[in-house]
Parts: C-alpha cells; sequence; structure tokens
C-alpha cells in the first residue's frame, strides 16, 4: 500500500481550484482509496503516478494566474510522477505504525487564456514541461483498529521547487509551500470485499513572495466506495468515487485583486483496481475518472489518474 499524498503535488498550476492560479495543491483523488494507505509492516514501496486534466473557465470568469489577471482560461496538464515511502522497523506500539515518503513531479502544460490590462484584452498561449512542487511526508501514523479498518493521520508538505515565473500562465510550481495534516478512515472486508475508504485534509498556505498573494485556507474530502473480488489469480476491484472542496478562507494580500476568491468544487467518477503478483513483488494498479459537477472562481473539468505500486 502506499501513502497517498504522494501524487497530490502533480498539480494543474493553470486551473484547478480557486487560490492563486486557480489551483492549488491539492489534487482531487490523490488520497481516496486502499491503494493510498499507510502500509502495516516493515516495507519499501515504489509508485508511479500518472493525472491527466482538461479543463476551461468562462470567457467572463475572472482568473488569476502568475501576478496575471484573466477573463476566460482553457487548460491541459499531464503530470507523471515518482513515490517513494520507506516504513521503517520502528515499533510505535501494539497495532500502531509509521512510514515517511517523497514524491517527486514533472509536468507538461498547456494554457490558453485572454489576459486583460485596463480595457485591453488579448489572448495569450503559454507551454512549460518541467520539475514540479516536491512532495514531503515526514509523518504517516497508523492504527489497526481490526482486520478490516484502519486509522490513520499523515502530514504532508509541498516544496516550491517547481518551475515558476512571474507573467507566465503555465507554471509547473506554485512558489509557496503548503502544509497539508490529513485524516483517512479506510474499511476493507477481508471476507466480503467491500470497501469504504474516506480521506479528510485541509491545506494550509504560505504567502507567494513574487506576487504578495496569500491563498486561502482549503478543506476537501475525498471518497471511494467499491466492491473486491477474485479475478485471473489477483483481487479486482470496481466502484466510485469523489471529492469536496471548499476553501475556507479568502485569498489577501497586495496581489490578491479579485479580492477573497473563495473557491469551491465537487466531482464523481468510475474507478477500477487490480492486485496481483508480479514474481514476489505485491503490485497495485489503479484507474479512475473524476468528472467535476459543480465549481464556482476556478475551471471546471476532467481528471484521469493512473497508479501503479509496487510493494518489496
Amino acid at each position: 500500500m502506499l501513502v497517498a499524498a504522494c501524487v497530490a503535488a502533480l498539480l494543474l498550476d493553470a486551473g484547478l481550484h480557486a487560490e492563486e492560479g486557480g489551483s492549488g495543491h491539492y489534487l482531487p483523488g490523490a488520497m481516496a482509496s486502499f491503494v493510498d494507505a499507510v502500509p502495516p509492516a516493515e516495507t519499501v514501496i515504489t509508485r508511479y503516478n500518472m493525472v491527466y486534466y482538461d479543463g476551461a473557465i468562462g470567457a467572463d470568469q475572472p482568473l488569476p494566474i502568475a501576478g496575471v489577471d484573466t477573463l476566460g482560461a482553457e487548460a491541459t496538464s499531464w503530470a507523471h510522477g515518482l513515490t517513494f515511502l520507506w516504513r521503517p522497523p520502528l515499533e510505535l506500539g501494539d497495532r500502531w505504525s509509521y512510514a515517511l515518503s517523497a514524491t517527486v513531479p514533472f509536468l507538461w502544460m498547456d494554457v490558453t487564456a485572454n489576459v486583460t490590462a485596463g480595457t485591453t484584452t488579448v489572448q495569450r498561449t503559454s507551454s512549460v514541461n518541467a520539475l514540479g512542487d516536491v512532495v514531503l511526508m515526514p509523518l504517516m501514523v497508523n492504527y489497526h483498529v481490526s482486520s478490516n479498518l484502519n486509522a490513520n493521520f499523515r502530514l504532508g508538505a509541498y516544496a516550491p521547487t517547481g518551475d515558476y515565473e512571474v507573467g507566465r500562465l503555465a507554471n509547473t510550481g506554485k512558489n509557496f509551500w503548503t502544509v497539508e495534516p490529513t485524516l483517512a478512515l479506510m474499511y476493507f472486508g477481508v471476507k466480503n470485499g467491500i470497501e469504504a475508504s474516506v480521506f479528510v485534509g485541509a491545506d494550509f498556505n504560505a504567502e507567494n513572495p513574487d506576487t504578495s498573494y496569500q491563498s486561502g485556507t482549503q478543506f476537501h474530502v475525498d471518497g471511494t466506495l467499491a466492491q473486491h473480488f477474485p479475478l485471473f489469480g489477483g483481487l479486482a476491484g470496481v466502484g466510485a468515487n469523489g471529492f469536496w472542496y471548499d476553501q475556507l478562507t479568502g485569498d489577501s494580500g497586495a496581489g490578491a485583486t479579485f479580492g477573497d476568491f473563495e473557491g469551491h468544487t465537487t466531482g464523481v467518477g468510475p474507478v477500477a483496481s487490480y492486485v496481483f503478483k508480479l514474481g514476489k513483488v505485491d503490485m497495485i494498479a489503479e484507474v479512475k475518472w473524476l468528472h467535476e459537477l459543480d465549481t464556482q472562481r476556478r475551471m471546471e473539468g476532467d481528471t484521469v489518474w493512473f497508479k501503479l505500486v509496487a510493494k518489496f
């Protein structure tokens, strides 16, 4: 199993949520299912994450991007990330386990927007491919309630290592730090194969020093309901996943030209997974699609995930 926040770094800088640039470090679906669990026993895990996003915001809707005011925008992004997780031989007591991880993302982005300057509006296009913001997760603690139920807490930090330039529409980094605590409760029936997982988190952002923009605090809930069953010697799963996101506090600072700019979004879609062995290595593959249904002050679009986990 793997820590869920490993993919959250694969954000789409040009348009996922309110906040500066229309997006924050939180990415829907990054932490949502048993694939994102904290391992109960000593192990080393690697994980490949692929995220595709395509979205747009109406031509009459404002969106602040890297110090530029825009009206209407479209964005497409491919993100690839590699996560390394270690569950050391550290015992915290009966039923408890500890792990830590780091994720390095790389992104390809294309953004088109109507840039406003006074009474003039000009359409601009920007493309970039570069390193994204690295995700560090030094604290992941799990409590094994029973054979079917686990509860865990994790603390993630997003470092501003991505490529960023003021005035450029497409950026692979946010240019500020984010701290993200997350609580999770995961039920996975050993006998009935039913999964019910929920992840609740909040993002606390530092100010972008280059634009004097302070993004507000965000609250988000991700969940999965699925049925797992034996198939071709492995364990298959099909179900639904969804998310709910709300910005709790408004944006601020000299660069927040649109005011509070608090955002909201929800989304839902199908998910499928398969657990199998590759030699002596335990493998998990998961694919899912999230379609946004209700959005405010942000782009609306679709997110497609593919996660491949190898447990050694």
